[in-house]
């Protein structure tokens, strides 16, 4: 691994975010982001970023196989705000399924033994993230995370 990466779980209200060790090997959670916008969101995620020594972001996809066809799916959203971060942020960005790592999130938040109704986008991220961390281990993704084919 050459450095950290930042773990993302984007949401229209809050935005997880999560960061890996420099050797790749763990993610922790870091913080939740109350979304003000795309530029102040850009603003504080690139300041994180910096401050943590980052050399590129993973970000959560909702890929749902169970999605009536036809219809805005979510994770086309989520994709939309990954180009817009693309150009904000000069970092490269992994794109990884988030299929149903907010019921993980919520485990992991049980164990934690926080509240009831508190926001777990952090915990989500970092699963995002460990489950990138882990596909490097495995050699099943490669770094740097690919670019954008849209």
């Amino acid at each position: 691994m050459i450095g950290r990466l930042i773990g993302i779980d984007h949401g229209r209200k809050r935005i997880g975010l999560a960061v890996s060790d420099a050797m790749g090997i763990s993610a922790r959670e870091l913080t939740i982001l109350a979304s003000k916008g795309d530029q102040a969101d850009f603003a504080v995620i690139a300041e994180i970023a910096e401050r943590e020594s980052a050399v590129g972001f993973v970000v959560g996809v909702p890929h749902n196989p169970n999605a009536p066809p036809g219809l805005p799916k979510q994770a086309d959203i989520v994709q939309d705000w990954i180009a817009r971060l693309r150009s904000a942020v000069p970092l490269p960005v992994a794109e990884v399924s988030e299929y149903l790592t907010s019921d993980e999130a919520r485990a992991l938040a049980n164990q934690a033994k926080r509240k009831s109704g508190e926001p777990i986008d952090d915990l989500a991220a970092r699963i995002i993230l460990q489950s990138y961390l882990d596909a490097l281990s495995y050699g099943s993704a490669t770094f740097p995370p690919p670019a954008s084919s849209s």
